[in-house]
């Protein structure tokens, strides 16, 4: 059994704690957090995070902390030679993952980053059906994710820039970069409008950005969003022979809606499509965080190498999310 200690375990501490237990592949050892944790847990917690990095009994060490603190902890985690999995962003910038792969490099050990959304099985069907090329080559990407906040939303750590690195784009539009490239490979051409209009924070409310793979030709739009009044996740694919439109996303929060993948081959035949051509597939359940944590485990365990969420993706997202800040930047 695999010996994991937690530093931050607030949400999403507890999310991947239970994954962690789901497992049967690891134990919690130790858990550093300033504020309240669930009683359960209380047991494990310890008085300082330097008692997790230095301890020799820890194989592996889960951050789940707001994003100033990513990099630097990873980057203590690796010196201390513990395996490392860690919430999205990397870093503030493509730069810091350099440092961070560098390190990873010397350590010999893994990391691996919470790109969860590759872990669902609806995410996991349009990679198949996209590699596979039975509905030809994928032509243009269309992505919506947007949320709602409130003026709560100002007394959280995830409204200050210094701590929080930028707003919704690294919230959750990184996400759907993610499954860009993920699905379309590497962008090399951005555009991007990046907006403060209606928070009025130093942090972007809204991005819309297109991107360009200009070896392939496939292009991708984005919009992400904290001023989508009602909860949205949209993400469309389009490809020479038909179409994969999912709408919806089973997560922690409940409030994205059913989600829903529509399947639609052989659309280019004339005169229009119809509704009635449509596969339709619903994905009741959200397995995604057990399988996430799973493979991140089973990684240590066997010596294989990390699939998703690896410092090269973390790598060419952040050098994604890099271009639209420079290419939006607010009021310039």
């Amino acid at each position: 059994m695999l010996k994991i200690g937690f530093i931050g375990f607030g949400k999403m501490g507890l999310i991947r704690a239970e994954a962690v237990e789901n497992s049967g592949l690891a134990e919690i050892c130790s858990i550093f957090e300033l504020k309240k944790i669930p009683l359960k847990y209380e047991k494990f917690r310890v008085n300082s995070k330097e008692s997790i990095f230095k301890s020799n009994q820890i194989d592996a060490i889960f951050i789940c902390v707001p994003n100033k603190f990513n990099e630097e902890y990873t980057l203590e985690a690796l010196k201390n030679s513990k395996h490392v999995f860690c919430e999205k962003p990397p870093a503030f910038s493509s730069i810091g993952v350099e440092r961070i792969i560098n390190a990873e490099n010397s350590s010999k050990k893994k990391v691996m980053y919470g790109f969860n959304h590759r872990h669902h099985e609806s995410i996991i069907k349009i990679n198949q059906l996209v590699k596979s090329k039975q509905y030809g080559n994928l032509l243009w990407m269309r992505g919506r994710y947007g949320k709602s906040v409130d003026v709560k939303f100002f007394d959280t750590w995830r409204a200050k820039k210094e701590i929080a690195g930028g707003g919704i784009l690294l919230d959750q539009g990184i996400h759907m970069l993610d499954l860009f490239l993920m699905l379309g490979g590497d962008f090399d051409h951005v555009l991007a409008d990046v907006s403060n209009l209606y928070w009025k924070l130093d942090i972007e409310d809204n991005v819309f950005a297109i991107y360009k793979n200009t070896n392939s030709g496939v292009v991708a739009s984005l919009h992400s969003t904290m001023t989508q009044w009602r909860h949205l996740f949209s993400l469309e694919v389009f490809l020479e022979k038909g179409y994969l439109v999912l709408n919806g996303l089973k997560t922690s929060s409940g409030t994205y809606g059913e989600e829903t993948l529509s399947i639609a081959k052989n659309r280019t035949t004339a005169p229009e499509a119809t509704w009635e051509d449509e596969e339709r597939l619903i994905f009741h359940n959200n397995t995604s965080w057990d399988r996430e944590v799973k493979s991140f485990l089973k990684s240590i365990i066997t010596d294989s190498k990390i699939e998703i969420g690896t410092t090269k993706q973390a790598y060419n997202v952040m050098r994604l999310v890099d271009l639209t800040y420079k290419k939006g930047a607010i009021n310039e």
